[in-house]
């Protein structure tokens, strides 16, 4: 597991004006605590914090370097800007090496399950204890082949050694169906037509084609004149 080292500077203005400030800085304004101790306001460098996430996950193990003192930390909550991206606050745990701690783990794919088949994500993640300083940055399961029936639960995940699963084993992580017929597609399709008042108008395909009946004024008028024309 890679240890990034991040330089940061205690903060002691707070409030909306003084984090967009931090944040203009090209720090994001966070706190740190834990272990009993008080918490502690301070900024790190944005672009460093950063490419911590994007390289490390969201369990990356952090150095936090402050007033010359260098601390264990992992960020336990990340506010970001839903447009720009940018991190707007951060939450840090202080961790020691050695000891455990629990943590959100995400659920890879790899693979295509099997013929037919459609496979449905339910856990997204699932919590492991393990130490601070050795945390798996995701969990890769395989569903090549997998078929209807066939779903993965928690309990059938491969945690990394010295890891324990904390989320229930019985919980389904991912499922697999069976992928629909046209007929069951039609008959779904038709079932929604008609809870909206949808009715389908009769093809002439759909049985014999019935002419249509002379006009019988019109026979007479005809046989009238052909007899005169026999005259």
């Amino acid at each position: 597991m890679a240890d990034f080292r991040l330089e940061a500077q205690t903060r002691t203005e707070f409030g909306k004006g003084s984090a967009r400030r931090t944040r203009r800085e090209g720090r994001v304004p966070g706190v740190l605590y834990g272990h009993g101790q008080d918490v502690v306001h301070l900024s790190l460098p944005a672009r460093e914090f950063a490419a911590a996430l994007r390289n490390g996950g969201t369990n990356a193990l952090l150095t936090i370097v402050l007033d010359g003192k260098e601390q264990l930390a992992l960020t336990k909550a990340v506010q970001r800007d839903p447009i720009s991206r940018i991190h707007e606050h951060v939450d840090l745990l202080l961790v020691r090496r050695g000891e455990k701690t629990t943590v959100d783990v995400p659920v890879i794919i790899v693979g295509s399950p099997a013929p037919d088949t459609i496979s449905n994500h339910q856990l997204n993640s699932v919590s492991l204890e393990a130490d601070a300083t050795d945390l798996p940055e995701s969990i890769e399961v395989d569903i090549t082949g997998r078929t209807a029936g066939n779903g993965i639960t928690a309990g059938d995940l491969p945690l990394p050694a010295g890891a324990s699963l904390i989320t229930d084993p019985e919980a389904l992580v991912i499922g697999f169906l069976g992928a629909p017929t046209a007929e069951q597609l039609e008959a779904e399709l038709e079932e929604a037509e008609a809870e909206v008042g949808i009715e389908r108008e009769e093809s002439d395909t759909d049985g014999d084609v019935v002419p249509e009946p002379q006009d019988q004024g019109s026979g007479e008028s005809m046989d009238s004149a052909s007899k005169s024309a026999d005259a």
